[in-house]
Parts: structure tokens; sequence; C-alpha cells
């Protein structure tokens, strides 16, 4: 994984590294406090339907934390690595992990993947969401783990298999798992983008 160095530089130079809305997000519980592993600049918080106070954030950058207190003054937020949460077992109805499994190696994604269920309640319900090997930037890059690239700008990223990421959350049970694409344009041409959305119910 790029480690909290690269990304803090990242939204140290570049501010809010991601714009835009957050769609497709399925409703949440009603009720019970909700985890966001790598919330950046709480470009998905900010799309969360209802109490935002009832959300807490974490990410390994400063900067992105100081970014994300300004959009989302309600919300908790706090520094800290998603693959040694401080927080007690099954402190969380659901927990939210969108793009950022995919930016640790393969031993790093199991250990995410074991906390995110940690922190779960039972019943609660995890959401993933990551890029998929259909799209267009697998393959760039130089190559460090199988289908994991490390780009200019020092972030690796892992493209997913629908499987893979399956087996990843396996104690997991899971409820869907869709694969969706769209069209990018830049400087005139199209470029398919392709991720994978996901959800588990811890039993």
């Amino acid at each position: 994984m790029s480690g909290s160095e690269e990304w803090d530089e990242n939204y140290r130079q570049r501010g809010r590294l991601w714009t835009g809305g957050v769609t497709g997000i399925p409703p949440l519980p009603p009720e019970g406090s909700i985890l966001e592993l790598g919330c950046g600049n709480a470009k998905t918080i900010a799309a969360v339907e209802g109490d935002a106070r009832r959300i807490t954030g974490i990410d390994i950058s400063r900067h992105a934390l100081a970014l994300a207190r300004a959009a989302v003054p309600q919300a908790t937020f706090c520094q800290a690595d998603a693959r040694n949460l401080p927080f007690r077992d099954g402190t969380f109805f659901a927990v939210i992990a969108y793009h950022i499994t995919g930016h640790l190696t393969a031993a790093g994604r199991a250990v995410l993947a074991a906390e995110a269920l940690r922190v779960l309640a039972s019943g609660g319900v995890l959401f993933v969401r990551e890029f998929s090997t259909g799209d267009f930037r697998c393959g760039k890059g130089t190559e460090t783990e199988s289908m994991t690239f490390r780009r200019g700008t020092g972030i690796y990223t892992h493209y997913f298999t629908p499987d893979e990421l399956e087996a990843l959350f396996a104690p997991a049970r899971l409820i869907s798992l869709e694969s969706r694409g769209w069209v990018m344009r830049i400087r005139g041409k199209d470029y398919p983008r392709e991720v994978i959305d996901a959800v588990f119910r811890r039993e």
C-alpha cells in the first residue's frame, strides 16, 4: 500500500482529490452508528442521507481530514489506519469501504476485511465498492502484485474480479454483488470505467 505520506502529500498539493457526487449508495440502516473507512475529503459521507452525527469517518491523511471536517462538520472524524481500527468489536451497524481496499497489498486487504467485520455489529451491513478489471486504468503503471499497479502519484490500485471481492469478505454473507460500468470522456475520448458494488451482512 502507498503509505500515509503519499496520500497526505496528494491531498496537500491537490486539495479535494475527489470531486463530484457519489451515486448508487444503497439505503443504510435507519438507526445506529456508521463508519466510513478511508473517508478522504468526505465525498461519500456528504452524499449519505440522514443525520450525519451518527457517522464516523477515518483516514490516514490529516490533510484529507481537515477537508472532511470542513465539508461535513456534523460528522465525527479521526486519523486512523483501516488495518488497525481504534474501535471495540461490534461498534457499528454499517461500515462503508469505498475505494480503500484496493489501495492495499494482498496482505493488507485481508487485514482490512477482518477489521471491518470485527467492528461491525451482528446483523450489520458492510458496503464495498472497488474498481474492477474491466476499468480502463487496469494495467496502467508498474505492476507490484497481480493486478495491482502503481501510478505516477505514488498511489497503488488493485483491480478486482467479482469472485475475488466476494472471497475477501467471505466470513460475511453476500447480499448483493454488481458490476457497474460507465463511460468517462477525457479530452474528447471515451474511456470505460467499471466498479464492483458488493453488500455483505455479518451473521
